[in-house]
């Protein structure tokens, strides 16, 4: 149904005025972190230029959104900036002003011909909240978490957060950093642009668990100092693996060639995923292969989709997933890929009966 024409359709979002924007995109290309714009307006209703957004700055695994307020009047001036609700106590620009402090902010050296400005105003704003959360976490009254504090609140690029909860007490959020490397060096080819780190994820008093990874018993009695370095030797192992269990699986589907032709599709990264084209007579059907992250020592889950038959929906006929073929962690890859088309010449037969009894094809 086509709306009303006496209601009027939302205004398209105008661009941002020139210099605004030029702060923005340098912003987001050289920011070491993943800031993310959530919106952009105009403070007037009727103005050619937008001149405001909504950036969300990563923060203790988590994400901050502040309002940053631009003039596309006077596009030359700093922007205002609105911090989060329940952030009231965070007033960074008044704090600098009580200690005499303000000709170090980057506010006090504003040049709008550098693009830098924005850049240097959100990385200045979020190492002073950092440390107004610091002063927040050990306002709380709790001797337990004072010590945990004590033993951990020093160590490099820890970040901690205050969350208010209705109805019950404050918990106390930590993001403890782990390990002095970089996952996307580790994985060539990743998509990733910015620098990929692993972190500790604790809410006070109790551990966050983390899917896909097997994390140290936590002893009673124990303290975060403590734990933090057994947790870094078992990840460091743990990645190592992860990281060599890619090349592993990339050699099983290099070894499909030979046995299958070059393979129609293949996850080049990490290598979880490819796709073969086979034939059996005038029998036309694909193999997709979903490897684990725990190959060798789990075998691929293999599916058979029909070239040639359709169900009722016009959808490809699919086997159910198998993984029930002979197979040990123990062959090598070229073998492994020998005994799985040895094991897809007779399943072919069971799969294109199926295909043909349970979905005839129109004659």
């Amino acid at each position: 149904m086509a709306p009303s024409a006496d209601v009027a359709a939302p205004a398209p979002t105008p661009p941002l005025a020139p210099l605004i924007a030029a702060q923005l995109k340098f912003l987001l290309t050289n920011s070491s972190l993943p800031i993310k714009v959530v919106q952009i307006w105009s403070g007037c209703s009727s103005g050619r230029y937008a001149d405001r957004f909504t950036l969300g700055i990563p923060f203790c695994l988590d994400y901050v959104y502040w309002d940053f307020l631009y003039n596309a009047m006077h596009p030359k001036v700093a922007p205002d900036v609105i911090f989060g609700q329940g952030d009231e106590g965070f007033q960074p620009l008044v704090d600098y002003d009580e200690s005499g402090n303000g000709g170090k902010s980057c506010l006090a050296h504003w040049d709008y011909r550098d693009p830098r400005g924005l850049l240097c105003l959100v990385e200045e704003l979020r190492l002073l909240y950092i440390e107004y959360q610091k002063k927040l976490v050990e306002k709380v009254d709790d001797a337990r978490l004072k010590f945990e504090i004590s033993t951990v609140l020093a160590k490099e690029g820890i970040e901690v957060s205050v969350v208010s909860s209705t109805g019950r007490s404050d918990e106390v959020k930590f993001a403890v950093p782990l390990l002095d490397l970089d996952l996307k060096m580790m994985v060539p080819g990743c998509p990733w642009k910015l620098p990929q780190k692993i972190h500790l994820q604790a809410i006070f008093p109790s551990f966050f668990s983390v899917d896909g990874v097997k994390l140290p018993a936590w002893v009673d009695g124990m303290c975060m100092a403590e734990y933090i370095p057994t947790l870094e030797e078992d990840l460091k192992l743990q990645v190592v693996d992860a990281s060599a269990s890619i090349g592993c699986r990339r050699r099983f589907i290099e070894a499909l060639a030979p046995a299958f032709g070059r393979p129609l599709e293949a996850d080049p990264i990490f290598c979880r995923k490819a796709t073969v084209l086979s034939i059996s007579g005038i029998f036309t059907f694909l193999v997709h292969f979903v490897i684990p992250l725990q190959f060798p020592k789990q075998q691929p889950i293999l599916t058979l989709q029909s070239c040639q038959h359709c169900n009722s929906q016009g959808i490809p006929i699919t086997s159910s997933p198998k993984n029930s073929y002979p197979w040990s962690p123990r062959w090598e890859v070229t073998e492994m890929a020998e005994r799985i088309y040895d094991y897809l010449a007779d399943e072919c037969q069971n799969f294109k009966k199926l295909c043909s009894d349970g979905f005839p094809q129109a004659k």
